[in-house]
């Protein structure tokens, strides 16, 4: 396929507003293309992305980078490159403007093609060592001197890792549904993403074997299966009905959740959002070559950070200090850290996930040997409401957030990637009447004023439906942010913000500027109410009316730990403004 085919979908994705016309636009696209291998790598790139996350290859083109290769192609200053994207502030709009107004015209160019895109960014991605810099610039630079102005503008995004288009993993498996026949089969590509998180494996999946292929993907070691996810409740109580009192209970630890794959003496680190994040803990590495008495295992746990002097546990924003390239033995040093381990999933080459919890907890245990680095997390089975009740406020006692609640019966099996009834949070903020904190998603920016003024200081927030895959607004929140907190969200946003509001996100409200929903902060209210503006469950509670919060307020924490769609769901919050009216009648 021609790159310039294939810009014309992105730019009819880009404009379009609507999911269905997106679904649409996507399932052309897909007709469309006959090869496996080419459908794989137009999957990933209308994603903005080379590889799938757990590679743990990227790019490594920064804003400079790209204004420079711009300016390589173009024939114009980096300088003014720069000026022109503080105007517009859109890398592919920039990359447009100076690529249509080329200064130099090169004796010989070749029309583009999709593969030759994606292998020069490939090549980019893989290029490291003395001299990479400018070699990265170099080979961007010859794919936009080559390029149309609008091939340039989805060139430079791709590099980017933004493309602006609204689409997210789950819209290409419905369009995949589409090209298998039906949007009914999105239930299965769905479970075999949750096993092999790789869009374009699916994709290969999906065009050389079909649905028979898709039914067959199962766990792959070496690659992070999609993690499991849990309701939440305000009470023990609520805990026990909701399980029909089959259950276990779990500390649940303010730290770092890890899956962790070993295969002999090879140990890959994943994080909850699937990346490759061995090289940031080379202690838990060896930890686990030392103390996992498995040849290949597929293992979950959390590594709590810990003070070295009385072995206590410390916040999560300690560990976090962890997240760097440079400095790691230092860091190891300063901040170690222990290892809970809580589910296994895979053992010796038999996939786990169909057995019941306790039988895995039971797997997990014979395969650990403990120490202080390394053991099963704290666990009971409780006999009545009040033994629960009493771990609940010694996991408090212990530096925990509270407690993770687990189905113990017969079904208690590991949904890869689901959020359900089977495991379920019970924290300490969830105890304080009308004051739960939430996981929300930045949907829109809107300027300050005053001291703030010039500056994106508050923002459009959004919960998760996961039913129609969309973010729906839940308040405005400008309160919490210090200085630094603006300077920082200005910084992180800039290449997020868009003119139009996004295919995926629903709101009554219009901010300065939309957000394409990647960023996730934890937010805390005083409570839940009812308002025309936001579009949270609108018009089930009232015609005309959706739910907000009132008082939000920033906690402090941003949770890079999350995708978007591991943000708190529309039915959390529905489920949280029922038991707020209980309390309150």
């Amino acid at each position: 396929m021609k790159f310039k085919d294939l810009v014309q979908y992105f730019q009819r994705l880009e404009a379009t507003t609507s999911r269905l016309d997106m679904m649409s636009i996507l399932a052309d696209l897909y007709n469309k293309v006959e090869d496996p291998d080419e459908a794989a790598i137009i999957s990933y790139l209308v994603l903005g992305e080379i590889h799938p996350p757990y590679i743990g290859l990227e790019l490594g083109m920064s804003e400079k980078l790209i204004i420079r290769s711009i300016a390589m192609a173009s024939g114009y200053d980096s300088t003014q490159v720069e000026k022109k994207l503080n105007e517009v502030g859109d890398i592919g709009n920039v990359a447009e403007f100076f690529i249509s107004k080329k200064r130099q015209m090169t004796l010989f160019t070749r029309e583009l093609d999709v593969k030759r895109v994606y292998d020069t960014l490939d090549k980019i991605s893989r290029t490291t060592g003395e001299g990479s810099i400018n070699d990265k610039i170099r080979l961007l630079a010859s794919l936009l001197v080559d390029a149309s102005g609008v091939e340039a503008k989805y060139i430079a995004r791709i590099a980017e890792g933004i493309m602006r288009l609204g689409v997210a993993d789950m819209t290409l498996l419905e369009a995949l549904a589409l090209k298998l026949g039906s949007r009914e089969y999105k239930a299965l590509l769905e479970e075999a993403y949750n096993m092999v998180p790789d869009i374009g494996y699916i994709t290969r999946v999906v065009y050389q074997e079909g649905l028979d292929g898709v039914k067959k993907v199962d766990i792959k070691l070496g690659i992070p299966v999609r993690p499991m996810l849990a309701e939440r409740v305000k009470s023990p109580e609520e805990a026990w009905e909701k399980t029909n009192g089959q259950l276990a209970a779990d500390f649940k630890y303010d730290g770092e959740r890890m899956q962790i794959h070993k295969d002999g003496d090879k140990v890959l680190i994943f994080s909850r959002r699937l990346e490759n994040i061995t090289y940031q803990f080379p202690d838990v590495v060896q930890v686990v070559r030392n103390h996992v008495k498995a040849n290949q295992a597929i293992i979950e746990g959390e590594a709590i950070a810990i003070d070295k002097d009385t072995g206590e546990f410390r916040p999560f924003q300690d560990l976090m200090r962890r997240k760097r390239k440079y400095d790691i033995d230092k860091m190891i040093e300063e901040i170690p850290v222990t290892l809970r381990v809580f589910d296994i999933v895979y053992l010796e080459g038999e996939n786990l996930m169909k057995k019941p919890f306790p039988e895995r907890r039971k797997l997990l245990e014979s395969i650990i040997e403990p120490s202080e680095e390394i053991k099963p997390s704290e666990l009971i089975y409780p006999k009545d409401i009040k033994e629960l009740w009493n771990f609940f406020l010694l996991s408090i006692e212990n530096g925990c957030e509270g407690l993770v609640i687990k189905n113990a019966g017969p079904d208690s099996i590991y949904q890869a990637g689901a959020r359900g009834w089977l495991w379920i949070k019970l924290k300490r903020d969830y105890r304080a009447e009308l004051a739960d904190t939430l996981d929300l998603v930045v949907i829109g920016a809107l300027y300050g004023r005053g001291r703030k003024g010039g500056n994106l200081s508050s923002f459009l927030m959004a919960v998760y439906d996961q039913k129609e895959d969309i973010f729906k607004s839940v308040c405005k929140v400008g309160t919490g942010f210090k200085d630094e907190d603006i300077a920082y969200m200005n910084k992180i946003l800039k290449p997020l913000l868009r003119d139009k509001k996004p295919a995926r996100v629903e709101t009554g409200m219009e901010p300065d500027y939309w957000v394409e929903p990647k960023i996730v902060l934890e937010i805390q209210a005083a409570e839940i109410t009812l308002s025309p503006v936001h579009r949270a469950a609108y018009n089930i509670f009232q015609d005309g009316a959706g739910l907000a919060l009132r008082f939000p307020r920033f906690t402090g924490r941003y949770r890079d730990d999350k995708a978007p769609e591991d943000a708190t769901t529309e039915e959390e919050l529905i489920e949280m403004f029922k038991k707020q009216r209980r309390y309150v009648e």
